[in-house]
């Protein structure tokens, strides 16, 4: 008897396990995946270039200033201000060339390691960044996968996807995107405790934040002054906020959860924006949240609308006048 439940239970494993692989490897199309990838390098190249000149003032503060985190802690003393210049306009351009999928197996490795030590770089002056970090992490799955099969400039990659497909490396994103909000999530309950949902620990960090950007001559969040007079509006936005970030890996299920979870977030975004003054440009701007649809729906209308206007102008021109 005990041998047949032994046996009963290693094929329930193993026909979870076949689920479980099936599910990760689903067939996904290499648009979809190309989609993603210009999507997070362009968002890439316009961050890392409107940091440029807040990256190189916090270069020339003294070196006492730095204090490093992340693989910049390999450093014992501050780069000189042209190496950090260097070093970002070497990474901008490699994220020009992920994005458009040119030589990809050198320019997506290249891009992936430059924003990773640029954004750690700022990070290492006076204040951590946590805003790039899910960027970060998806620049670098970038360099993992196999994204310019599709829509690149030029020759697509010759490796292919093999038999494995496109879906695990959509997954992956979804997956990085999903593990943030739900560390974040625990977190939230590891210092604070089941305390936060009452919305007493949300009433207090809206009203210092705030505070402090009013001291500091900034702007107050236009919707501090009314949550903060009606406290008890708190604590549907503290439960709804749980609610996200520990759920967040039902997300994976795909389908209009992962989309309704997907639009959710963004709102709880939007709110943060309007309550506290504090902007996350990466799923604000929706690029976090592009795993989670039909990404070559959402970044190839523009290309499919070029390729039209393309082709009406051909055969305008090869009409006889």
């Amino acid at each position: 008897m005990t041998d047949e439940l032994e046996d009963s239970a290693r094929a329930d494993a193993a026909r979870g396990g076949t689920r479980l692989v099936r599910w990760w490897f689903a067939p996904a199309p290499a648009e979809r995946l190309a989609a993603l990838r210009i999507a997070i390098g362009g968002f890439a190249v316009v961050w890392l270039a409107a940091r440029l000149p807040e990256l190189l003032a916090v270069a020339r503060l003294p070196a006492s200033e730095l204090a490093p985190v992340g693989v910049v802690r390999v450093l014992g003393r501050p780069l000189p201000v042209a190496a950090v210049a260097a070093i970002a306009l070497a990474t901008i351009i490699a994220s020009l060339g992920l994005t458009a999928g040119v030589r990809y197996r050198i320019t997506a490795p290249v891009a992936a390691v430059g924003v990773l030590w640029t954004l750690s770089y700022r990070s290492s002056w006076g204040m951590v960044f946590h805003t790039d970090n899910l960027l970060v992490l998806h620049v670098i799955a970038l360099a993992l996968v196999p994204a310019a099969d599709a829509w690149t400039l030029g020759r697509p990659e010759a490796r292919g996807a093999g038999g494995a497909g496109y879906g695990w490396a959509i997954k992956l994103f979804a997956a990085l995107g999903c593990a943030t909000y739900l560390l974040a999530g625990i977190a939230k309950l590891r210092l604070a405790g089941l305390g936060w949902i009452d919305g007493e620990q949300l009433r207090n960090q809206i009203a210092i934040d705030n505070l402090r950007k009013a001291l500091l001559g900034g702007g107050v969040s236009p919707l501090a002054r009314p949550l903060l007079a009606h406290p008890g509006a708190l604590l549907g936005f503290a439960v709804a906020t749980c609610l996200l970030e520990l759920g967040a890996p039902l997300a994976l299920l795909g389908g209009r959860l992962a989309r309704g979870w997907a639009w959710a977030v963004w709102g709880f975004h939007v709110g943060v924006a309007l309550a506290m003054n504090v902007w996350f440009p990466y799923p604000l701007a929706g690029v976090a949240f592009l795993p989670f649809v039909r990404a070559e729906r959402v970044v190839g209308w523009p290309l499919r609308a070029w390729r039209e206007r393309a082709e009406i102008q051909d055969k305008s021109d090869t009409v006889p006048s």
